[in-house]
């Protein structure tokens, strides 16, 4: 059995020193943390991130919280009895967390032959490049005068082999979608995704892209029973957030964040990819293939409800991750239309 190392003496000490810091106001909910042990966690991650990630074990990091005020450093692990971590590393508890190594989602059988909707197609069903099975389409977006929708560039670009002006089907091809006959779009653009090569990973922070559509094509609503239409305004990720989400596989689902600030190694068909700054969601049934490119939103009361929060792009069994909203919005310079 293989035991993690400090990497140096030196780097422990400064955290120790920053782990005196720590300061506590009142009693704390289940997912409340102090800045300072926030800062502290995440200096951590910056330091032993790298390292970890080259073991072939370690599928990626994450900043957690304890439920006593500490902001706590989670690894996540492809299988489970390989590895041991102490319990605290400078001044900082190590949360070992098995989840199964991560892939993007596409969806890998036919879910269901009458996934074909009448246009305009509502958001969170099946769609795809005619090279790619299916994944989801997130949401109708625009930038302030044309109309696009949103979904994954291996969903909508598969993998970068996309080129503007290529149709978008609604259904995907697995669920019986025909090229040029059940395009609804044109991919007008995607975020490249980058590989890592010989041991270097150039990491990657979002997994997206938009196609031109219009209304009379794409509606900005949910399937009935769904959640309806995502809010025009967004929502930071915050540890212990209630989140649900329509897809084109699970439909709809409801989950809680459980990770924030990630580190993630993604396998991809043409490869593995990095991403940083993530979001996570654990548990069984959030999503499965096929969700790719599902919008992730606040489960709330009123205003705070149906907020964008994510784009959902890759998981395992019992995870979920997703892109921040708000680096793919920016990304494109969109926003969310119809509402």
């Amino acid at each position: 059995m293989k035991t993690i190392r400090i990497l140096r003496s030196r780097t422990a000490l400064v955290l120790a020193l920053l782990a005196d810091l720590l300061v506590y106001a009142g009693t704390p909910g289940p997912y409340d943390y102090t800045q300072a042990s926030l800062e502290i966690a995440l200096a951590a991650q910056n330091v032993f991130t790298d390292e970890w990630l080259s073991l072939d074990e370690v599928v990626g990091t994450a900043i957690g919280v304890d439920g006593s005020g500490h902001a706590v450093l989670k690894v996540y692990l492809a299988e489970p009895g390989y590895l041991s971590f102490p319990r605290y590393m400078g001044g900082v508890e190590i949360v070992t967390e098995v989840t199964g190594r991560f892939t993007a989602l596409p969806a890998a059988a036919a879910a269901d032959p009458t996934t074909s909707f009448p246009r305009p197609v509502p958001i969170g069903v099946s769609t795809g490049h005619p090279d790619v099975t299916a994944g989801t389409i997130g949401a109708r977006v625009t930038d302030g005068e044309r109309t696009f929708a949103l979904s994954n560039n291996h969903i909508f670009a598969a993998n970068n082999g996309g080129q503007e002006g290529d149709n978008l089907l609604q259904p995907g091809i697995v669920d019986g979608g025909r090229d040029p006959d059940d395009a609804f779009g044109t991919l007008y653009d995607f975020e490249p995704l980058h590989f890592c090569r010989l041991g270097a990973c150039d990491p990657n922070r979002v997994d997206a892209a938009i196609a031109l559509t219009t209304p009379e094509e794409l509606a900005s609503e949910t399937p009935e029973g769904g959640y309806g239409s995502p809010r025009p305004w967004t929502a930071e990720a915050a540890l212990g957030m209630a989140v649900q989400k329509y897809g084109r596989t699970t439909g709809l689902t409801v989950g809680e964040i459980s990770g924030i600030h990630a580190t993630l190694d993604v396998d991809y068909r043409d490869g593995t990819a990095r991403f940083e700054d993530q979001i996570v969601i654990s548990g069984r049934g959030f999503s499965a293939g096929g969700d790719s490119g599902s919008l992730i939103v606040t489960k709330g009361m009123l205003l705070s409800d149906r907020r964008p929060v994510g784009l959902l792009f890759a998981g395992s069994p019992t995870t979920t991750l997703a892109n921040p909203i708000d680096h793919v919005f920016e990304r494109f310079g969109i926003q969310v239309d119809g509402n």
